[in-house]
């Protein structure tokens, strides 16, 4: 029975743990949920299919421990972590010194990738067959691979194994030394540009490709209108496709920019008309999730203002309560297609199972995003001191709370 008076709301009921145990775990919360100015709401825990929590090879920047607790602040109870590591893991070898890690100091599901080529390198195949049933899929994240015949025998082999590829699509030959978006910022403030057709070509050319090989494929983060286009129409092609764009991409633009390595990220942000067509890209269907591409730097590294800081934003904490306040709050999309691109499609795409998790936040609650308040190691957000609402105030992974407001 729930407490006396206690009321909530909540959504995706048929994927949520049994009342029971959720009125168990939520009764210590009453006062606060019976509070009058709150909107106590449960959901299932959210799943990020693109996050960097830089362990091993990197603990300077964020560790396993650490990222599991900034997901766990931000309602995240599944992240798939991408590998750009050290060991990459391309081989079960180097892979179960990552998943030694994951299970020692991990607080909630953490699916690793594995690596399309060897060292990320994109001269050779990783082994894909010894991976296959560790990983949740291949990418080589960070890298676009480059050699044509790399990818497709990728995908045939993927296929073989009923893996997703998961793409970083990014043709090196147009990069030129970019590293915002080429549009009037950069030409405005005398910085090298990062053209669109550098992430919407290396799509096209993997489009054919999976069309040919009957691969899934999943393409991360995408950020221009052309990319949106193709895969529209991909989608209507009959291609077994599927993508994802980050909160930062629909809510800021190159408009926004300022000279501060905050607003560094790959891909950059892009112009206005980019974000509108993804806003309607996720409105139409074409766009399937948002990830947070959460990626934490030591503060030295992201310190050296656009040209020379790291590429990489934190984001996992505050994924949800922005695109509450900015999407749904301002009628662009439901709170139920939020929770759709958060929570349901990542998780019906890649097979991940709905555990015994939820997340509780407070949509009332109004405050400033303050990234010494983070519990991840990385504090650079091009959204410091943005008023949001959707205070997070629970979250339980696996029967287990991992973070509690207070």
């Amino acid at each position: 029975m729930k407490a006396k008076n206690m009321t909530f709301s909540t959504y995706f009921n048929e994927y949520l743990p049994n009342e029971s145990f959720i009125n168990e775990v939520t009764a210590p919360f009453a006062e606060l949920f019976n509070c009058a100015n709150s909107n106590i709401c449960i959901f299932p825990g959210f799943c990020d299919v693109h996050v960097h929590f830089r362990e091993p090879g990197f603990s300077y920047k964020e560790t396993v421990f650490s990222g599991s607790l900034a997901a766990a602040h931000g309602g995240y109870t599944d992240v798939f972590t991408m590998p750009n590591l050290k060991p990459v893991p391309d081989s079960p070898e180097n892979l179960k010194i990552q998943k030694e890690i994951i299970e020692k100091d991990g607080l909630i599901n953490i699916h690793p990738y594995g690596a399309i080529t060897k060292g990320q390198l994109g001269n050779e195949l990783a082994d894909l067959y010894g991976l296959a049933s560790e990983v949740v899929a291949f990418s080589d994240d960070g890298k676009g691979v480059q050699s044509e015949e790399m990818m497709k025998s990728a995908m045939q082999k993927a296929k073989a194994l009923g893996k997703i590829i998961v793409a970083h699509c990014e043709d090196n030959s147009l990069l030129k030394g970019g590293y915002i978006h080429d549009g009037n910022y950069a030409k405005e403030h005398n910085h090298k540009g990062i053209c669109s057709e550098s992430e919407w070509k290396q799509i096209e050319r993997d489009i054919r490709l999976a069309k040919k090989t009957g691969c899934r494929y999943h393409i991360c983060h995408i950020s221009t209108k052309e990319s949106v286009n193709l895969i529209r129409e991909a989608k209507k092609d009959g291609v077994d496709i599927t993508c994802e764009t980050a909160p930062h991409y629909l809510l800021l633009d190159e408009n926004d920019l300022t000279e501060d390595g905050r607003f560094k990220m790959n891909p950059p942000l892009r112009s206005y008309e980019d974000r509108l067509a993804l806003i309607e890209g996720i409105k139409d269907g074409t766009i399937d999730m948002i990830a947070t591409d959460h990626a934490p730097h030591s503060e030295e590294e992201k310190s050296k203002g656009l040209k020379d800081s790291a590429f990489g934003i934190v984001g996992i904490e505050t994924a949800f309560p922005l695109l509450y306040t900015y999407l749904v709050k301002k009628n662009v999309i439901t709170l139920e297609k939020v929770l759709e691109l958060l929570c349901i499609n990542p998780r019906k795409r890649f097979g991940i199972p709905f555990s015994d998790s939820f997340t509780v936040f407070d949509l009332e609650s109004e405050y400033k995003i303050n990234p010494n308040e983070f519990l991840s190691k990385g504090k650079a957000t091009p959204f410091t001191d943005t008023l949001v609402s959707g205070r997070p105030i629970l979250t339980v992974c696996n029967r287990k709370i991992v973070y509690k407001y207070m």
